[in-house]
């Protein structure tokens, strides 16, 4: 009987130590988890209008910011944070720990803003969305825009013209902070065209014989001359026809003019088209001076890819199609149309 009593006496000892290491372990754990170690791993988490803390936690945990809902919402109850998060989308690292995800979830500055940029935006239109949003200082914007250097790859061989950014901040949708310098708002801006402007095409930009640059000014064009995907390769080859046609060297693209006279006029006047700028193309042959507008992927594929047609003309009709043209006398035919 005493063996019996040793040995039950040993079992519990035995198993109140295991229990109290894994007491502490978890307990370690919980520490750890609210001290946190952030990182440079961050996520963008959203906190819905109506949720409460229990909801934010787990929101929380599946972005990997913590690892324990039920202590992060005791220590959020026992910290008078309940009821204090703001709605909003915010940016936060992994492991961020309690404290600093309390302190970001209350700030107002720390609320991401979401601004879509659309394809085809001219600079000045880009700076007006941003100036719209509380953003940006306009003219600091555009002083940034033409004094800063900014280390891209892209930008280092750009000839000197006005807006030299003109067609290369990407447009997209992104997630600003308030209190986001110009600098980073728009170096955030040609990261993502780098990311865009793969090894790929630069390859068949110099298949085409033609620069990066020179790709990025016909993209603009087209993106502001296309009516949706199924036409913007066809557009593209137009364009590309012209600047190998010794008959018809001029684009002759409404959108250029447009650009000059910062305004979209749907009819140009003559006059319009007889403007002594770099950039008119009824008067200049070849490409404008520079981009016009910023293009998307769809237009920038286009103007690496455009599809082998013999075409030299086309017209938007009043049904919003593009009718194309091999011959003037067929393109006449189409805008009698």
């Amino acid at each position: 009987m005493r063996k019996k009593k040793r040995k039950s006496v040993g079992m519990t000892a035995i198993i109140s130590v295991f229990l109290l290491l894994v007491l502490s372990l978890s307990l370690s754990s919980v520490i750890s988890d609210y001290k946190g170690k952030p990182g440079s791993d961050f996520v963008t988490v959203t906190v819905k209008e109506g949720i409460g803390t229990a909801q934010i936690a787990d929101v929380l945990k599946e972005n990997g910011i913590i690892r324990y809902p039920f202590w992060f919402r005791l220590a959020s109850k026992l910290g008078g944070h309940d009821g204090s998060y703001l709605q909003g989308t915010f940016t936060m690292s992994r492991n961020a720990g309690y404290e600093a995800v309390f302190k970001g979830l209350k700030s107002p500055d720390n609320v991401l803003i979401r601004v879509t940029i659309p394809e085809g935006f001219e600079l000045r239109q880009i700076a007006d969305r941003l100036q719209e949003e509380g953003l940006i200082d306009r003219d600091r914007f555009f002083e940034v825009a033409e004094k800063t250097e900014f280390d891209y790859w892209f930008l280092k061989d750009l000839p000197k013209r006005e807006n030299r950014l003109e067609g290369y901040l990407f447009p997209d949708t992104y997630l600003f902070k308030k209190g986001d310098t110009e600098e980073n708002i728009i170096n955030m801006m040609l990261a993502r065209f780098e990311q865009i402007y793969t090894d790929e095409f630069k390859k068949q930009a110099k298949a085409l014989n033609m620069s990066d640059d020179e790709i990025i000014i016909l993209a603009s064009v087209i993106e502001r001359e296309a009516m949706g995907d199924t036409d913007r390769d066809k557009v593209a080859s137009v364009f590309h026809n012209r600047l190998k046609n010794s008959q018809y060297p001029y684009l002759e693209s409404c959108a250029t003019v447009q650009y000059i006279l910062k305004e979209r006029k749907p009819v140009l006047s003559v006059a319009d088209t007889q403007i002594d700028s770099p950039y008119n193309t009824y008067r200049n042959s070849g490409l404008p001076a520079g981009p016009i507008a910023s293009p998307g992927k769809a237009s920038i594929e286009a103007a690496l890819y455009p599809a082998k047609t013999d075409y030299l003309f086309f017209v938007l009709d009043s049904s919003g199609v593009h009718r194309f043209a091999k011959t003037y006398a067929e393109h006449q035919q189409n805008m009698r149309k």
